[in-house]
């Protein structure tokens, strides 16, 4: 499939390069509220459509494990489809929040070998102006339907066994506080999956500019917590969305693609049974 993109990650300046039709942007959002369409009414990229992180990019609770289970194809295709991304529809993702729900879409659109970028630093790194009101209605272009790769996801016992085993290093994106259980704002169950380690995806920006830390400090981010080229990372935060963020900042690194524990916490704590970890030790998998 033909791409524009020299890499996962594009600037304000490289759109504004494009041609009008060269490309779809799209906004992501996700609101405590659940009013995404309030938030992207009050500004958003010229002629970006919106996305909604729990209508657009997962299925209902239930339908999957954890919280944003994945969409079937079918659903996702027909999202696309509206939104008006084809089969050569290159795509940029971003949001107000750093890429770390921008990311989700990148990774979704990825795995499945389709164009797509995000644009380093989200909004915060737009200076141009930004349109209000409901934004544009897309042309809808089809999107063909295809499955999500089982070599790129992987469920609680995959996670259990390849932690147990030491062929993967699982990666928790979530904050430290809530990685050591100091507090839980989401969930009944507060610490982390025994094993895993810390590397909060926040963590993987420059704290002043909100882009994306260049190739070697990534890497050195990732060595920290026990990821080389020659062992896969596992990603997980609360609910599969924040992780794909590292998912994404290991790609830049220019390491290995890694898998994604989609149900992620919320999809551990489901089963009382399975042990859970607090304070800064990973814990010993079993």
């Amino acid at each position: 499939m033909r791409t524009p993109f020299d890499g996962p990650l594009v600037t304000e300046a490289w759109i504004l390069d494009r041609a009008p039709g060269d490309l779809v942007l799209v906004d992501v959002r996700w609101e405590p509220d659940g009013d995404v369409q309030e938030a992207f009414e009050r500004g958003h990229l010229p002629d970006a459509v919106l996305m909604d992180v729990d209508e657009d990019l997962a299925a209902p609770p239930g339908e999957g494990p954890g919280r944003h289970p994945l969409p079937s194809p079918e659903a996702f295709a027909r999202t696309m489809t509206r939104a008006g991304i084809g089969a050569d529809t290159a795509v940029v993702a971003y949001d107000p929040e750093r890429g770390s729900l921008a990311a989700r879409l990148w990774w979704m659109l990825d795995v499945l070998g389709h164009p797509v970028s995000l644009l380093d630093g989200g909004m915060t790194a737009w200076s141009g102006s930004l349109e209000t009101g409901p934004g544009r209605e897309p042309t809808p272009r089809f999107f063909t339907s295809r499955a999500w790769p089982p070599d790129r996801i992987v469920d609680a016992r995959a996670v259990r066994a390849a932690v147990s085993q030491g062929s993967s290093v699982l990666v928790d994106a979530r904050s430290g506080e809530r990685y050591r259980g100091e507090t839980e704002p989401i969930y009944d169950v507060a610490g982390h999956i025994p094993g895993a380690r810390n590397l909060p995806w926040a963590d993987v920006h420059d704290p002043t500019s909100g882009r994306f830390l260049g190739s070697d400090a990534l890497r050195e981010r990732f060595r920290v917590v026990g990821v080389s080229d020659g062992r896969q990372m596992i990603a997980q935060c609360g609910s599969g969305v924040t992780a794909c963020t590292d998912l994404l900042a290991l790609r830049v690194a220019g390491m290995a693609d890694a898998r994604l524990y989609v149900g992620s916490w919320s999809d551990w704590i489901a089963d009382p049974e399975r042990p859970v970890v607090t304070g800064e030790d990973p814990g010993s998998p079993s």
